[in-house]
């Protein structure tokens, strides 16, 4: 039937537009629940999708580029997570400072790794494979696994106890022999990691291509989640879901002339991102951050 084929396509496609946002989402849920803030998930994206394109056009292998995008986001992780943690820098400034790098950086990369401005698409074969049965990106499967895992992890492991005492009361965590440091950088590190498999599930997975604006502003759409969803992982599934699906109804009304001819094609596009600030603004309020997130933990000797 029609309409079940038209359904199941909308839904093929929302699994690729809520995979970024929920991953960058889920290592940002992590690293504030440990105490830091890193605003820089923008940049860390748009860096690692670059290298992601990069070593899988190379190799002809999309999954060296994943492994590729995951190390740049966690080497990203480890320098914010070192100016935040140990030199107890400004961590917004940081993250901040993230997104400005990448903003010139990948520009300026793409011309110079493939002579052309602006946009390069890789080869057909350093694109990850969907999974034949589905159609699904196997990375769908994975984001889907990470997330439930996170959720163990930080409610029904000891392990999870110690991360959100950090991010509550890093200095009771402290006195019961918590290495709140080295507990805010591991996490601020994984978070860069999940957050790098987002870049590369923009340009080797779903959008199969690297430009200077790639992340389009879902990083930030993934620092809005965190809010929604209470800083909860299944929370943050249900908003990307949401998010993911508004963004595929858009792209589909774009092809129905009734639409284009009430609604500019511009207005159009923001559809996805004006529901996601409508539904987060009315969570504000009733969500409560991580008491210590985004302040510097300072011993009463230093």
């Amino acid at each position: 039937m029609p309409e079940l084929d038209l359904l199941g396509g909308v839904l093929i496609q929302s699994t690729w537009a809520m995979m970024p946002i929920l991953l960058a989402a889920l290592g940002e849920i992590l690293t504030e629940r440990s105490g830091v803030v890193n605003i820089g998930l923008e940049g860390i994206m748009l860096i690692s999708a670059l290298f992601a394109v990069f070593v899988a056009d190379k190799t002809l292998n999309p999954w060296l580029g994943v492994l590729t995008a995951i190390g740049i986001g966690a080497f990203i992780g480890l320098i914010h997570g070192f100016i935040s943690v140990y030199l107890k820098g400004n961590q917004i400034i940081s993250g901040l400072g993230i997104n400005t790098f990448a903003a010139g950086f990948v520009a300026y990369s793409i011309e110079v790794f493939w002579g052309v401005r602006g946009y390069y698409t890789p080869k057909p074969e350093a694109k990850v494979p969907r999974l034949p049965a589905i159609g699904v990106s196997p990375l769908f499967l994975a984001t889907i696994a990470i997330t439930i895992v996170l959720f163990i992890i930080l409610y029904k492991f000891d392990i999870g106890l110690k991360i959100r005492a950090c991010g509550e009361n890093p200095e009771a965590a402290d006195v019961v022999g918590v290495k709140v440091e080295l507990m805010q950088l591991t996490s601020t590190i994984i978070g860069g990691a999940l957050t790098g498999l987002a870049g590369a599930v923009l340009s080797i997975d779903w959008l199969a291509s690297i430009t200077k604006q790639l992340p389009a502003g879902r990083g930030f759409i993934a620092l809005a989640l965190v809010n929604f969803a209470n800083w909860n992982p299944l929370y943050g599934l249900l908003g990307s879901f949401i998010f993911g699906f508004l963004w595929t109804a858009s792209e589909y009304m774009k092809n129905l002339e009734y639409f284009t001819r009430a609604i500019p094609m511009p207005l159009i596009n923001t559809i996805p991102y004006i529901a996601t600030l409508i539904v987060v603004a009315g969570v504000i309020g009733r969500s409560r951050p991580p008491q210590s997130v985004g302040v510097p933990y300072r011993r009463e000797l230093d």
